[in-house]
């Protein structure tokens, strides 16, 4: 009988040093801790953004907001800018567009604190989106999408009551903190349809 206790005291031992190997191992190759507050289900189905003109701009346009995916997709068409030119369009922080020049609506959308970037990369804010592209009627059709953000809710992630703006000239997506994309052309809110 005591052959069978000392292999089961060993197989009891091997299986406790197995199990904490892949704690420790998956403890290690996590980037970060999920940041408190943001959620990954939108209450909201369908939102929209009437874009109005900013500094002086002829730029306007609408846009729909869905949830998509890993985050909310924007759909529309922007007109009034320069043709074949390329501009930056990001959601803000403030869904407000009281400001002549749009400053109101504050910085880019940023609740995990990240450094500015390219969409679709490790590090960017919640609220950078890829460039955008007029044609040569100065219109430019939006096909967007905001990772990591929901609509509705309230939590640290939504997206919902925040402005969208469209800038002057292309996002970098290097310059810190907002890629140098220039003046803010057109402003206007995600809200709900």
């Amino acid at each position: 009988m005591r052959p069978i206790h000392v292999l089961s005291a060993a197989l009891v031992l091997t299986l406790a040093g197995c199990a904490s190997t892949p704690a420790t191992t998956s403890r290690t190759t996590v980037d970060a801790p999920p940041m408190r507050g943001m959620a990954t289900t939108s209450s909201v189905m369908n939102a929209s953004v009437a874009l109005a003109s900013a500094s002086g701009s002829l730029v306007s346009g609408k846009l729909t907001a869905m949830p998509m995916g890993d985050g909310v997709h924007f759909r529309g068409e922007i007109g009034g800018l320069a043709p074949n030119s390329t501009h930056a369009i990001h959601i803000h922080q403030k869904g407000d567009c009281s400001a002549a020049d749009a400053t109101s609506a504050g910085d880019h959308f940023n609740p995990a604190m990240r450094a500015h970037g390219k969409p679709g990369t490790a590090v960017h804010h919640v609220g950078d989106l890829l460039n955008i592209v007029a044609n040569s009627d100065g219109v430019a059709r939006v096909d967007a999408h905001a990772q990591g953000v929901v609509l509705g809710g309230g939590a640290a992630n939504d997206a919902l009551g925040r402005a969208v703006i469209v800038h002057a000239a292309a996002d970098d997506y290097t310059s810190q903190p907002a890629g140098n994309a220039g003046s803010r052309v057109a402003c206007g809110v995600i809200a709900s349809r």
